[in-house]
């Protein structure tokens, strides 16, 4: 599914086949999740494939490394030129990529003195679909700030998302939505999440969620389409007196919402800022906003 025999990866400093990419099993990412990662699209457009804020994504990546104390020495600029040859090795326009820094072999809780960087890329369509989802709310939380450093994608923060996807699958849902330690909304297993209530926008402020590029896309483009949006701490029982929902996210994009546990959202999707922004948020990526606004 995400290569073949042909496929090529970029590890430390050179293209070779992902079928030659090797594990070190005592790597301290694989004992302790001490890695940091990102999740970047690619698009074709008329002039091509285009990376979508590669340098928002890698600046992310770069600020996971320096709070986790990994060595990292590559800039945004080397960073996105990689991922451009990357894509043309592989032939693709289209496409996911997955920057990976992993740490090495170290058997302390101090991290490791070497690192690796690991990029990866292949074609992934929209990872929660296009239809409406069933969404459940978990009993498992989304960890405390005073935890970990919750805005960086570590790798092993991300077992807390799949306790929760496991949890909402086994019981016959489509996703999972996580609350904070103090019983607000926070977010989806991997993604931010937006309410609708009354003609106005409403999502999670930053401090107990994943500061998400497409999150913060979604803000822009509300601001510029004189959509009404508030950053704001709402509750679960807020939440089920919302018109619509929807969720967004690099590998989702916006993806609405059927229904939270019991409750369904009364809005027709079709009429909501959800549905609407599914279509200027496609326009964006493939750089068709600006180019409308430019003339």
């Amino acid at each position: 599914m995400y290569f073949n025999e042909e496929s090529v990866v970029f590890y430390n400093g050179e293209f070779i086949k992902a079928t030659e990419l090797t594990t070190n099993s005592y790597s301290q990412s694989l004992h302790y999740g001490n890695g940091v990662f990102e999740g970047i699209r690619a698009y074709q457009t008329e002039l091509g494939a285009r990376i979508f804020k590669p340098y928002e994504h890698y600046k992310r990546l770069k600020f996971g490394a320096e709070v986790m104390n990994i060595q990292f020495d590559y800039t945004e600029e080397e960073l996105t030129e990689i991922t451009y040859e990357l894509l043309e090795r592989n032939g693709l326009k289209d496409a996911y990529i997955r920057p990976l820094i992993t740490t090495g072999q170290d058997m302390s809780l101090l991290t490791s003195g070497e690192t690796n960087l690991i990029i990866q890329c292949w074609e992934w369509g929209k990872y929660m679909g296009d239809r409406l989802l069933r969404v459940k709310t978990s009993q498992f939380q989304r960890p405390n700030p005073k935890s970990c450093f919750v805005e960086a994608k570590v790798t092993g923060h991300y077992v807390n998302s799949i306790l929760s996807t496991n949890e909402a699958k086994k019981e016959g849902y489509d996703e999972a939505l996580l609350l904070d330690m103090n019983g607000n909304v926070a977010e989806c297993s991997g993604a931010n999440v937006f309410m609708e209530k009354d003609g106005k926008l409403y999502t999670p402020p930053r401090g107990h969620i994943m500061a998400g590029i497409t999150r913060s896309t979604i803000i822009e483009i509300c601001k510029e389409e004189g959509i009404s949006i508030e950053e704001k701490h709402f509750t679960l029982e807020e939440l089920k007196q919302a018109d619509a929902c929807f969720f967004t996210g690099t590998a989702a994009e916006v993806i609405g919402l059927e229904s939270i546990d019991e409750y369904q959202f009364p809005l027709d999707w079709k009429k909501s800022h959800g549905y609407q922004l599914t279509k200027l948020y496609k326009k964006e990526v493939l750089g068709q906003r600006q180019k409308a606004k430019a003339s």
